[in-house]
């Protein structure tokens, strides 16, 4: 044991160094791992035990262990050895090794000792030697108990029987049962079908050992069935059952019985059974998981058939190991201090209290007084530290708590709680002046203005802690304050300065504010202070700090070291609120604060409902939004259709709808259309998110009350009157059954002749009739119809039938080739003909054997001529022309052929060279000569196109060279094309002449060559068309 006076070295250092018990460290040893329960078969392969054991501390904790309250001696011990703290026992022995153990850790801070735990085997011995049991000899419906008998074991038994052979087991059921508790087999009315040969089979769950019993014979006896009898009970439970708490708890019960008894269950208080109450085996066993201290009482069971009935009853008992409701925790106390420590378990029986230091028994004597779970040390020691353990035990257990008291000598130190070198205070203000050294036990303080020990005065109190409050300071109190501490072990002292400042005052506050979203403001928070102070300034937003960092994307602190101005950025809803700015000091708090309302577009409106719905009208509610910070002025109603493209504003009534309203009737409505509306607010901000849609809803079915529109027609054939119309549209047609009714007439005639069509998007009706003349008018008007009944008609429109084509071809037709693709057309009008001419068509093909090679030209009017394009060149054509109206074309004129000419050179002309003297351009070129496919040449055009104007001058000329005055002040492109019966050829490259290429020369080869002019012109040269 260490000695009293290196104990009290050692915990002076330990004083000085931590001071006060929240710094000290506790290093006694205190449990990682306990030992717990262990079981094993007693010819188990392992052939070793572990029983763990391990604690924590400093010096690491030694280990001894107990065998039944013996200590094992290890040194003499060859089965037995330790790895740590863990116990390993090799070549087990049932005899020797069987009991309860128990560790214990120790450093040279104290001992402690662990939870109990048994060790124990489990094995299954053999049934004695018998071939076989003796016969049981029953009539039928006499019930019968086969005995099991199992041998000696040791675990937990599970039991079952085998009928005559393996592997056909006895199935329970309502008529036979089998005993957990006993083992037998319960057979309440023997059938002949139960006639054989039964075996016991025994399981021990812990070594899975099984060992089977002789056959027992069951055999009828021959002296007749036996009559019907009342339930006999051969299986029940005992009158007291002792549980344990959170256990689950089996009752048995089973009658014999002819007939076959039923068995139910109850409580004798009358108290319902909790759900998870469960019933097994036909009711033969009661089964109740988690026992608790309600499920306690008497329970019966009860059986019964036609002949009677029989009851067993018996009463469960509650009984818990003990658990902590409260235990002592490690503390550390200043010498000549009390300790009162105390400890609280619960448990069924309620548990006795018994107290241990360093594993030892503590005794009430003198200074240490115990009393149940409490435990009380006056006037502290060294010699009192120690490991300490509550133990807490009733016949179902033992638990242990266990705490470190470590007991404290050191002389006052200031050096965790010195006094600020310089303390500063506002004036007017009080003043706190803490003295808190750390010393066991307390010292004893005293304080010091400069050399004069201060005294109570009405200004000044001196607390019994230490602490010094100076009420409404002044200048004058401004000084040096030393706080001496003293006890049996020394003296210590702090000093610090006093400094007294002037007030600050806020200057600058902010003031209450509205402000639209997206805005930016400053808030400003400017003060006046005391140059001697270290001042800071924060915001809060509805409470919360700002943190400038995670939020700079709206706030910043703009302003210097006395302003601390917030600005807010881009602001959004969530802005709004309350904004405090706080102000720190080194000697005072100040805030100042205002409310910024920020205003933003309405929240979209909810719940758009369809009350009431007509033909044109629909009643709409909705509830209101968010605001927003600012009032909704009104609504507006929208609907959308699969007719319309979008959301379309609707009328309503009233035709404005203020925001107090939640309803209101949108009025001029399509009937019988499917529509879906929405509701959006506005406030002075302007207008918000829609609502979401309402159900989609169709408006009631209406007759129609559109007429269709652009009637007209004519044409067809013979004897036809065709009629045209531009169909209603669906969203218009106002019901189903939808359709189109016709009503025409002779022109100047009174009886109308109808027609009905059912097609909704028919556009179109022909009239025919043998007696209708051709070409002749007629009064038509269109209606429409659906299944509630007829609508309006248009107006009435002239109408013509249908004429015939005109009779007579075209006269005197004649053709010329005029040039490789085209050719013109020239014919007499058709006036002999009776019938209207709106036009001719001029037909014309290759070759007369293949009509597939047609082509078609039409001139509307009174036209004679046409000039076909778009031919090949040096091509025959056949050409016919004929008249046509609305009824087809007439007869064509006879053919006649022409052939196009051959296709112009395709040469251009070449070696093209100009002269500009002045504004004169003279050009001059190479003749093109024509191969034998192309048509001859027969002159040239000059193309002349001028950069201030789009419009090209055409100079024909049969010579080689031609001569053109230019502007001085104007640029020119310029081509030069063969002109022949075949039409133009390819053009030349084109010529670029500037306006400073006055007085120049050139040609085609040399336009991008070397000149002899100024880098100017050549720069003119090579610019590019534009």
């Amino acid at each position: 044991m260490m000695l009293l006076w290196k104990r009290l070295v050692l915990l002076s250092i330990i004083g000085g160094l931590a001071g006060c018990t929240g710094d000290v460290i506790f290093q006694g040893p205190r449990w990682r791992i306990e030992p717990s329960d262990l079981i094993l078969p007693v010819d188990s392969p392992d052939p070793e035990a572990t029983i763990r054991c391990e604690a924590e501390g400093n010096p690491p904790a030694k280990y001894r262990w107990l065998l039944n309250g013996t200590l094992i001696d290890l040194g003499s011990d060859y089965r037995r050895h330790m790895s740590g703290g863990n116990l390993i026992i090799s070549s087990l022995d049932r005899d020797q090794d069987l009991g309860i153990y128990q560790c214990t850790a120790f450093n040279t801070l104290g001992t402690i000792l662990s939870h109990r735990a048994s060790l124990q085997f489990a094995y299954l011995d053999n049934f004695k030697i018998q071939a076989t049991r003796s016969a049981v000899n029953v009539r039928e419906g006499q019930g019968v108990v086969l005995l099991c008998g199992p041998p000696m074991h040791s675990g937990e038994l599970t039991f079952s029987w085998i009928f005559n052979e393996y592997p056909f087991f006895v199935q329970q059921d309502s008529r036979r049962f089998v005993s957990q508790e006993t083992g037998s087999l319960y057979i309440a009315k023997v059938e002949p079908s139960d006639v054989g040969n039964y075996t016991c089979v025994v399981n021990n769950s812990i070594t899975r050992e099984k060992v089977l019993s002789s056959p027992t014979p069951l055999v009828l006896r021959n002296d007749g069935a036996m009559g019907e009898y009342e339930p006999k009970i051969e299986v029940h439970f005992p009158d007291t059952v002792p549980a344990a708490k959170g256990s689950v708890v089996k009752l048995e019960c089973f009658a014999l019985g002819n007939p076959v008894p039923g068995i139910n269950w109850r409580r004798t208080s009358g108290v319902p059974f909790p759900s998870k109450v469960k019933m097994k085996n036909s009711n033969a066993v009661l089964e109740i998981p988690n026992f608790q201290q309600e499920d306690t009482g008497t329970y019966e069971c009860e059986a019964e058939n036609s002949r009677g009935k029989n009851a067993a009853r018996g009463r469960i008992s509650f009984y818990a190991k003990p658990h902590w409701l409260q235990t002592m925790s490690d503390t550390a106390m200043s010498i000549e201090e009390n300790l009162f420590w105390e400890c609280k378990a619960n448990g069924k029986p309620k548990p006795s209290y018994s107290w241990l230091k360093n594993g030892e028994t503590l005794m009430s004597e003198g200074r240490i007084q115990i009393e149940n779970g409490a435990l009380s040390i006056a006037a502290l020691n060294l010699s009192d530290a120690g490991m300490y353990q509550c133990v807490a035990e009733n016949k179902h257990g033992i638990i242990y708590s266990s705490a470190e008291l470590m007991v404290l000598a050191s002389p006052p130190s200031f050096s965790k709680s010195p006094l600020k070198a310089v303390l500063k205070a506002r004036s007017g203000s009080e003043v706190t002046l803490e003295c808190k050294p750390q010393a066991s036990p307390p010292a004893i303080s005293l304080w010091k203005k400069g050399n004069e020990i201060l005294q109570r005065t009405e200004r000044i109190t001196l607390l019994p802690n230490g602490t010094l409050k100076i009420a409404n300071v002044t200048r004058r109190d401004a000084a040096s304050y030393t706080c001496i501490a003293k006890n049996q072990f020394g003296t210590a002292s702090t000093t610090g300065r006093l400094l007294i400042t002037e007030p600050t005052k806020i200057i600058l506050r902010p003031t209450n504010m509205e402000i639209i979203v997206g805005e930016s403001i400053v808030l400003p928070c400017q003060i006046a202070c005391d140059p001697a102070l270290d001042v800071s300034f924060s915001w809060a937003h509805n409470g919360q700090l700002i943190d400038f960092q995670r939020d700079g994307n709206h706030f910043e602190r703009v302003g210097g070291s006395i302003s601390g101005d917030l600005m807010i950025r881009n602001i959004q809803l969530n802005h709004g609120g309350k904004y405090v700015c706080v102000i720190d000091t080194d000697v005072e708090n100040l805030s100042t604060s205002a409310i910024l309302v920020v205003k933003g577009l309405p929240g979209p409106p909810d719940t758009v409902a369809v009350e009431e719905i007509t033909d044109s009208t629909a009643q709409l509610s909705w509830s209101p939004g968010r605001d927003n910070g600012s009032p909704i002025t009104g609504y507006i109603l929208q609907a959308r259709t699969p007719f319309t493209v979008g959301w379309q504003a609707v009328d309503t009534v009233p035709e404005v709808v203020n925001g107090n309203m939640l309803t209101a009737t949108v009025v001029g409505l399509n009937a019988w259309v499917e529509y879906e509306f929405r509701v959006v607010a506005r406030n002075s901000v302007g207008m918000g998110e829609p609502s979401p849609a309402s159900d989609k809803t169709r408006t009631e079915d209406a007759m129609p009350d559109t007429a269709p529109t652009d009637v007209g027609g004519g044409g067809g054939t013979k004897s036809e009157l065709v009629i045209t119309w531009e169909p209603v549209s669906e969203e218009l047609q106002n019901g189903e059954g939808f359709g189109y009714i016709i009503a025409l007439r002779p022109l100047g005639a009174v009886t109308w002749t109808r027609a009905v069509i059912s097609t909704p998007g028919a556009a179109r009706y022909v009239f025919r009739n043998d007696t209708i003349p051709p070409f002749s008018p007629f009064d038509v008007k269109v209606g429409a119809f659906n299944n509630r009944g007829e609508g309006p008609f248009s107006s009435i429109a002239t109408v013509f039938s249908a004429e015939e084509v005109p009779s007579v071809a075209p006269r005197r037709v004649w053709a010329r080739s005029v040039s490789a693709v085209q050719i013109e057309v020239i014919w007499e009008a058709s006036l002999a003909s009776p019938e209207r001419v709106l036009g001719y068509e001029v037909v014309y093909w290759e070759d007369d054997t293949k009509p597939d090679t047609v082509g078609k030209v039409r001139l509307t009017g009174n036209s004679t001529l046409v000039n076909v394009t778009g031919l090949r060149a040096n091509t025959q054509y056949y050409l016919a022309v004929a008249a046509f109206n609305t009824a087809g074309s007439g007869p064509q004129s006879p053919p006649i052929n022409a052939t196009t000419k051959k296709p112009p050179p395709g040469q251009p002309p070449g070696n093209v060279e100009w002269t500009m003297i002045g504004s004169i351009l003279t050009l001059h070129w190479d003749p093109v000569v024509a191969m034998e496919t192309e048509a001859v040449v027969v002159g040239y055009l000059v193309l002349l196109k001028r950069h201030r104007y789009n419009d090209v001058n055409t100079i024909l000329t049969n010579k080689t060279t031609v001569e053109l005055s230019l502007s001085a002040n104007d640029n020119y492109r310029i081509q030069i094309k063969a002109l022949s019966e075949g039409g133009e050829g390819a053009g030349s490259e084109p010529i670029h002449v500037h306006k400073l290429s006055m007085g120049a020369q050139g040609s085609e080869a040399s336009r991008l060559g070397p000149l002899c002019l100024s880098a100017v012109l050549i720069g003119a040269l090579l610019s590019t068309c534009w």
